[in-house]
């Protein structure tokens, strides 16, 4: 459907590839002043989180080396991952990712660049096996740290401490995950995801304002749409631009609010009429999936039919309609359509009738009629629960000890936004201060992508060893914090 625009999508995707901007970083502490031999250790601390290539100056100490230094050395974003290891792993997600190698150093003195880029706090240096004969030295630990982000655009945050330092923390946890394009996370996927795009976009127009890395995304997403127009939830840049075979529901229609808040903060109008045709395709595709008797969206059992939140038992139906009209308002607001105001009034009554509980104030989900917060945040954000309803069903799930809780800080900005939205400024703050902070409480440099305070080491892929501790859907603190979102 596309076909004939989708070369020239990518032509300026490729044109708005930044220059990264680089700085040169040494250790604050952990460099031996002594020479180390077999089984010792060493942890370098870069006093912050960083993504980019190490170089390691090394020499000897003693007789001629006469045979090579082996060292394990790994690269963790936290102070909890240097003591984490492998055995016993048997997650889903491929070890592949966790950062760590083993060198081996035949020449000395010699200058060691790691060919992979890591993301970063801590460097830990194992001395697996050395020669009796002599004994190694670590003279420097040089960082190549790497970023599109420009620091220089922004003024700190002033006024309460914990404010400011879930402020500085969110707004670094973007810069490490502006890259070539806005990665998830620097450490593990290090792609392209429509549902992080969004909110790092929003995080960015209040923040580095780079709006040429924003619209750039926009282009490669566009670029790799499929034949019918299909946008995937994510996609890869190297070695070439690709699609990945994964799409989902609420992503592929995330990319039409993407676009409308891009329009809004950098004024380009021309992107949004070039690319609102491929928008508004999203809404067509999703149609398919709707009753058109009932007006409500089919269920699935399908695994990753629609993401909302890092919660397997999390049924997904009322929260999927709710994202459709969310989304569909958003086209709205970029093309004026009577058919498609009378779509969204019709399935925004059909999910009242058939999902809202008005003795418990709560819309459920699904054949079981399950009840979730996540549930409770769409409804708010989607508008299908308005004034005392919308407080109603917040406040209503806030009580209910059955209800299904959020996982993630994806979800978490959801509630703290839907909270705003119904004038609840003062408890969205609280829910910044008590989910952010608790991260701040454990030391974070950057934060994480998944937190359940009550259970630091949970994990959706079977061990905390394969988290992401920098992921791009946890900055939005700073969206809040700098957009007057908050205030009264």
């Amino acid at each position: 459907m596309f076909e004939n625009r989708k070369k020239e999508w990518l032509r300026i995707a490729h044109s708005l590839k930044p220059t990264l901007q680089h700085e040169t970083v040494r250790p604050v502490s952990g460099l031996p002043g002594h020479a180390l031999t077999e089984n010792d250790s060493v942890i370098l601390d870069f006093g912050n989180h960083y993504v980019g290539h190490l170089t390691l100056k090394l020499s000897s100490q003693g007789s001629h080396p006469d045979a090579p230094a082996w060292l394990s050395v790994k690269f963790c974003e936290n102070e909890r991952e240097l003591g984490e290891t492998l055995e016993g792993y048997n997650g889903w997600i491929s070890k592949g990712w966790v950062q760590q190698e083993q060198i081996h150093i035949d020449v000395l003195p010699t200058q060691y660049s790691f060919p992979r880029r890591y993301a970063f706090r801590y460097v830990k240096i194992d001395i697996l096996a050395l020669s009796s004969k002599y004994q190694l030295v670590i003279e420097d630990a040089v960082l190549d740290a790497t970023t599109s982000a420009d620091s220089s655009r922004i003024a700190p945050l002033s006024g309460d401490p914990l404010d400011t330092a879930i402020d500085r923390i969110a707004l670094r946890t973007l810069h490490s995950c502006m890259q070539d394009f806005f990665e998830d996370g620097p450490k593990r996927d290090r792609r392209l995801w429509l549902g992080d795009l969004r909110l790092q976009a929003l995080t960015n127009s209040v923040a580095y304002q780079n709006f040429d890395l924003v619209k750039r995304c926009l282009y490669l997403f566009a670029a790799v749409s499929d034949a019918d127009g299909r946008i995937p939830a994510c996609l890869f840049t190297e070695p070439e631009v690709e699609a990945d075979d994964t799409y989902m529901f609420d992503y592929s229609l995330f990319f039409i609010p993407t676009l409308w808040q891009y329009a809004m903060a950098s004024g380009d109008q021309e992107t949004m009429e070039d690319l609102l045709p491929l928008a508004l395709r999203q809404l067509e595709l999703a149609d398919a999936q709707f009753d058109p008797c009932t007006h409500l969206i089919q269920d699935s059992d399908v695994l990753g039919w629609c993401f909302v939140d890092w919660a397997l038992p999390l049924n997904k139906q009322f929260c999927a309609q709710a994202i459709w009209i969310y989304c569909a308002n958003a086209a709205l607001k970029m093309k004026p359509d009577p058919a498609l105001k009378e779509k969204i009034a019709l399935r925004k009554e059909a999910a009242i009738r058939h999902w809202y509980d008005s003795k418990q104030h709560l819309f459920l989900s699904g054949a079981a009629r399950q009840i979730s917060w996540a549930s409770q945040v769409w409804a708010v954000l989607s508008g299908i629960a308005e004034g005392e309803m919308a407080s109603a069903c917040l406040n209503a799930v806030s009580a209910c000890p059955d209800a299904l809780p959020m996982v993630t800080p994806y979800m978490m900005h959801h509630y703290a936004e839907a909270l705003c939205q119904v004038g609840h400024r003062q408890q969205a703050r609280q829910v910044i201060r008590e989910y952010w902070g608790a991260m701040v409480a454990q030391g974070a440099d950057t934060f994480f992508e998944l937190f359940n305070p009550d259970n630091p080491d949970e994990s959706p892929y079977g061990s905390p060893v394969v988290n992401s501790f920098c992921h791009a859907w946890s900055c939005t603190p700073s969206w809040f914090l700098r957009s007057g979102m908050l205030n009264e």
